[in-house]
């Protein structure tokens, strides 16, 4: 018998503050605003995202204004994000650069006329003036934004992207007007070149914007779920109350067909909870008194009271919201390289415009040729794709898993996760269902119920499955029990009890031995005993110990367990099961698992050996467990896996924390890192080959200026459809395909 030796600490975390960032526009924006904040004293981490517009910073005595006006020297705004909410106005935002854009077609069209007839055989020209009328407001009007963040930038002495698009599209029209003014209307005019940058470029934001959106939707789903008030019992009644003002162990009213406002308790009423945003479970849940009640599930038929045990931002779902943030907010190691890259990317594509420029010119070349060219390296030469290549990836997969009942703490996480070559499966409450049932009471002297109720009463300071077997068994048999006076947990031997004067051992034969206790007594029950039984064996201390007798304790195999370790298998991943229970139960739940290597009564101060072992022998270990016994192992492993039913401690501990407990989401987690890590290199590869292969392009003159914008856009664009495909990997059941 394993008891759990202690109860969960408090864990403590550094001051973390998010803040809203507006006006980036590339990778290099997102290694400018992280530097900046770095600097601010107390700031001990700075993770910026480009997806989520968003800065994560974590430190002690952390000032908030100091932080805000470090951003906005650095050319950028920022304001605080509520703690509790999820900023979404990207879809309105979205709409209204979906205005301007349409605005800024509908002007660029007509530009494009000439050119689309010519493909014809057409010969159609547009006046030199009605051009120059056509392009000026989509130059100035709807390219408006281009030039506000591109000066912004510049008086802070800093290069982004909207800068290169000014740049480049301002020496396109104002080429374009010196000839007209110069030659009138038989002049070379490039209005068009500049007019379709703008268009294609607010085009390519639009489309960024919307899929962008979309990556963020698992999360904006999850916060969806939370009530604005809740029915609380107040002097007597029953009143109505903003969620925020409800207390801890207020009796709140959950109505049928209500979603449920806080973490709670059953205290009256029957119904069913559809919790399958939450932990991903399909099938609505059946709730009675005594049961556990997610905040934001949805209450089925019956009329439900129950106790606040959790409010705010200690509810599961705001932990879980929170939790899902700081995945999404974290970075690949390869993001650091990019990032790297990045900050000298755009000073590098205005050398290399100079030099297209110059180079033009000394080769023969006209002016309007050469700044043509150099216009055509300033509009394709876009960090954006680099820098939504890994965030996407992230966000998209880990609101996927979110939505499927798979919490991921970051990024580092899947990295590791990709490379697990061994999974450890904890026993009880992990392949087995953690309800045990008393199978049978074998006393060596007296009746069946006194040693039942000494059991009993001993194991009422223990949290242990077993223990609460045993006493649940007692009390449907209504034996009294006597209270206990002292209480002591051995891990991986057993507890030791003083019940009204009497000082019981419960545990393994070796824990009794070491007591004084004779064993040899037991020799007959030990052979009765079930080899997929637990045997708790129970002696007394004293001036003469003695033992007692013997408690068999049966589990059950949980029904996904056989199927989760076959998928584990197929992935080329070897399954191993570490238990701290006896030999035979252990070999009994393995042979009913599939799973061949099997380490038994291993204490909990050793399994984190176990799984050093492993990884000694080079693999790379995945560690799944629920207790606090596994916390150690849990840390110990390349990747630790908790189930949510498990202690606070253990889910501290993981990397990955499944909100359902069941065994198949362990494949799930395997498969869905995998698919990630492809995807961000997949991104990452043709964002870097964009780049290599359009640079050089546009300075040998085979890119017009439009034909670099429309480059530009779809770098963007493509880099975040590919990271929305991760969505398909993860099915409407939960199972990844």
């Amino acid at each position: 018998m394993v008891a759990l030796e202690a109860p969960a600490p408090k864990l403590e975390t550094a001051d973390t503050l998010t803040l809203t960032i507006e006006g980036m526009t590339c990778a290099a924006c997102v290694g400018r605003v992280e530097k900046a904040l770095a600097r601010v004293p107390g700031v001990s981490e700075a993770s910026v995202s480009l997806a989520t517009e968003e800065a994560r910073v974590t430190g002690t005595a952390l000032d908030l204004p100091h932080l805000i006006e470090a951003v906005e020297a650095a050319g950028y705004e920022a304001q605080a994000k509520p703690p509790e909410a999820v900023a979404d106005d990207s879809g309105a935002r979205a709409w209204r650069e979906g205005l301007v854009f349409i605005a800024s077609a509908v002007l660029t069209v007509p530009l494009l006329l000439p050119m689309l007839a010519s493909l014809f055989g057409g010969d159609l020209m547009l006046a030199g003036w009605l051009q120059l009328a056509l392009a000026t407001p989509v130059q100035f009007g709807a390219g408006a934004g281009f030039y506000r963040n591109g000066f912004k930038a510049l008086r802070h002495g800093v290069i982004n992207m909207d800068l290169l698009v000014v740049l480049g599209t301002t020496a396109a029209y104002a080429l374009s007007l010196f000839e007209l003014l110069r030659h009138g209307a038989h002049a070379a005019l490039y209005f068009e070149a500049a007019a379709t940058v703008i268009t294609l470029v607010l085009l390519g934001r639009f489309l960024e914007a919307r899929a962008r959106r979309s990556t963020t939707a698992a999360l904006r789903s999850l916060m969806a779920l939370r009530p604005e008030t809740a029915r609380v019992e107040r002097d007597g009644g029953e009143i109505e109350l903003p969620v925020a003002e409800v207390r801890r162990g207020d009796v709140v009213v959950v109505r049928p067909g209500e979603r449920i406002a806080v973490d709670g308790t059953v205290l009256e009423g029957e119904s069913e909870a559809d919790e399958s945003l939450v932990t991903g479970e399909s099938l609505p849940v059946p709730k009675t008194r005594g049961d556990r009640l997610i905040g934001g599930a949805l209450n089925g038929e019956g009329r439900l009271r129950l106790r606040a045990d959790a409010i705010g931002s200690d509810t599961t779902l705001a932990r879980i919201v929170a939790l899902v943030e700081r995945a999404q907010a974290s970075k690949a190691p390869v993001q650091r390289l990019v990032d790297s890259v990045s900050a000298v990317f755009l000073p590098a594509v205005l050398g290399v415009a100079a030099l297209t420029l110059v180079g033009w010119l000394i080769a023969g070349a006209s002016a309007e040729a050469a700044i043509i060219a150099a216009v055509s390296v300033l509009v394709i030469a876009c960090p954006c794709a680099l820098g939504l290549a890994t965030p996407t990836a992230i966000i998209v997969a880990t609101g996927a898993a979110a939505r499927r009942g798979i919490l991921v703490r970051d990024i580092a996480a899947f990295e590791r996760a990709r490379a697990v070559t061994a999974v450890i499966f904890d026993k009880t409450g992990t392949l087995t269902l953690g309800k045990p049932k008393l199978v049978s009471v074998l006393p060596l002297a007296g009746d069946e119920a006194l040693l039942l109720a000494l059991t009993a009463a001993a194991q009422q300071g223990s949290e242990h499955p077993l223990a609460r077997a045993v006493v649940e068994a007692a009390r449907e048999r209504r034996l009294p029990l006597a209270p206990l006076q002292s209480f002591r947990a051995i891990p991986g031997r057993g507890i030791e009890a003083n019940i009204a004067g009497r000082v019981l051992r419960v545990g393994t034969l070796q824990f009794l031995t070491e007591a004084g206790i004779e064993t040899a007594a037991f020799a007959n029950l030990v052979q009765q005993a079930s080899p997929g039984l637990s045997t708790m064996f129970v002696g007394e201390v004293g001036m003469t110990p003695q033992p007692l007798g013997a408690l068999l304790v049966g589990d059950t195999v949980r029904p996904s367990a056989a199927a989760a370790v076959r998928r584990i298998r197929s992935l080329g991943i070897e399954p191993v099961l570490l238990t701290g229970d006896a030999e035979g139960p252990a070999r009994t739940v393995a042979s009913e698992t599939g799973i061949a290597e099997v380490r038994a009564g291993v204490l909990p101060a050793d399994k984190a050996a176990e799984v050093e072992r492993l990884r000694n022998a080079g693999k790379v270990v995945a560690m799944v467990g629920d207790g606090i016994n596994d916390a150690p192992a849990l840390a110990a492993a390349d990747l630790g896996i908790a189930m949510a039913e498990g202690t606070d401690v253990a889910m501290a501990t993981a990397g990955v924390t499944l909100m359902r407990s069941d065994p198949a989401l362990v494949a799930d987690v395997l498969r869905l890192a995998r698919a990630t890590i492809a995807k961000i290199r997949q991104n990452l590869f043709w964002a870097f080959v964009y780049n290599v292969i359009g640079i050089p392009l546009a300075a040998f003159g085979l890119l017009n200026p439009a034909l670099a914008g429309a480059a530009m856009a779809f770098s963007s664009v493509s880099v975040v459809t590919n990271s929305l495909l991760l969505r398909r990997i993860v099915s409407s059941r939960g199972e990844t395909r």
